[in-house]
């Protein structure tokens, strides 16, 4: 017997389906829930478990009605869902309030979120960069640069400080008062330079050598705290360089190479390893580049009318991804004076660009029978577990309970389709940190 009284589309990608439970459904699944508040149930007068049901009834009517409706709204929302071969993106929304009537059926309205019909084009001509993953010598030094500036030691100068050096210097904050200027002075150790350091503190000390003394102003724009605005102001400082010390680099010897990894025996297979390494970012750039081509020029070839709902869904994630973000730096985002409408229309365009390309890939897949196969499934599963420190089941059972293992083994097939449309193969090494460029529902 049908459950599906009306379907209709009431949008581009948005359809109302009106169900109904019958009514000897309601009264048996009604009947099942008195009886188990029966068992439970004190009520003065009456021993545990032997309160009649009329009773019951009339005690709990609210609580037994709510029960009763959560219980028959998922089982009769899938067996809708099934007669009517829906397949919906998103959970549905009911309409309006459902409620019970003795002796009635249960009706209730949904809406849900549909994919748009995608009429696919040419899905195999693309035109793609294809830069080079091979580092350039400068590269390669650079980097083993790099190296030698982190294990160098600061060794003091008789010169002026330059770009790059390490200044010990007193630093007082000059704040008129009632008697002339107080000071605050405290120690600071800064490289010259470094992107970290007020550029006005590294243009004064440029220059100056040991013993001597400047001042600096410093210009501060207004700052939004929440309810409290911090206005603009201009800050004045003295300077007193104390000590200018530069780098001493290693030498790039076998010394240096085994100080850098036990791995490392000489200076060349160092510097073996420095190339593998920029070999393999280059890769990454390489194929990141490609596939975010690939995908700007599928939509543009396939204009869609996208789902509202899930596009606001996902607006809703990249701004709940920040936010997540900024706490773990330690800032107060309560307090941070953020406009979140304002970061949330920002955010729109890139949100609509993920839902077009999900949509255009899940209908490639179904195009190009494309699957991931259960060894790839449990590959790709193993590799994140190992990278969380848990066990391949835990993994898969809380994610299961969430609901994330179906949306990791839609992510892992939307990435196979790129890599097919790319001409690449996968491989066993691929993890799940390869997929957020086509992101998930």
């Amino acid at each position: 017997m049908s459950v599906v009284v009306s379907l209709q589309d009431v949008g581009p990608c948005r359809k109302q389906l009106t169900v109904e439970v019958p009514a000897p459904a309601v009264e048996a699944e009604t009947q099942r829930v008195v009886q188990e508040y029966g068992r439970r149930a004190k009520i003065p007068g009456f021993r545990q478990g032997k309160v009649p049901a009329h009773v019951v009834r009339q005690r709990f009517a609210k609580d037994i009605e709510h029960d009763v409706i959560e219980r028959l709204l998922p089982r009769y929302w899938k067996q809708a869902q099934a007669e009517s071969s829906i397949d919906p993106l998103l959970p549905p929304e009911l309409a309006e309030d459902p409620v019970l009537r003795p002796g009635e059926p249960f009706t209730f309205t949904a809406l849900v979120e549909t994919r748009p019909q995608v009429e696919l084009r040419n899905i195999k001509d693309f035109e793609l960069p294809d830069p080079s993953v091979e580092p350039g010598t400068m590269e390669i030094d650079d980097k083993i640069d790099e190296l030698r500036k982190q294990l160098a030691e600061w060794v003091p100068v008789e010169r002026s400080a330059a770009r790059g050096d390490l200044v010990v210097a007193e630093i007082t904050e000059l704040t008129p008062g009632l008697h002339g200027e107080e000071q605050k002075t405290e120690t600071i150790q800064v490289e010259v330079g470094d992107e970290r350091v007020w550029e006005e503190l590294s243009a004064v000390l440029q220059g100056m050598s040991a013993g001597q003394e400047e001042t600096f102003e410093r210009h501060e724009e207004a700052v939004q705290h929440g309810d409290h605005e911090h206005p603009a102001r201009d800050r004045r400082f003295s300077i007193r360089v104390t000590a200018v010390k530069e780098r001493d680099l290693p030498p790039l010897d076998d010394e240096f190479a085994k100080r850098v990894g036990a791995d490392f025996e000489t200076a060349e297979q160092l510097r073996e390893a420095v190339t593998m390494r920029l070999r393999s970012v280059k890769q990454d750039e390489r194929r990141e580049t490609r596939q975010r081509v690939l995908l700007d020029q599928l939509r543009e070839r396939h204009p869609l009318e996208l789902p509202q709902g899930v596009v606001k869904r996902e607006v809703e994630g990249l701004v709940q991804d920040y936010a997540e973000g900024l706490a773990r730096r330690g800032v107060d985002v309560e307090h941070a004076g953020i406009d979140w409408n304002a970061m949330a229309n920002d955010m729109l365009p890139l949100a609509e660009r993920r839902v077009h390309a999900r949509l255009l890939l899940d209908a490639i897949s179904d195009a190009e029978s494309i699957e991931v196969s259960e060894e790839e499934f449990e590959l790709t599963l193993a590799a994140l577990a190992r990278a969380r420190k848990t066990t391949t089941p835990a993994l898969r059972k809380s994610m299961d309970e969430s609901g994330q293992l179906a949306t990791l083994r839609s992510q892992l097939r939307r990435d196979k389709t790129i890599r097919h449309l790319l001409g690449e193969t996968p491989t066993s090494a691929d993890t799940p940190a390869e997929l957020e460029l086509a992101g998930e529902a």
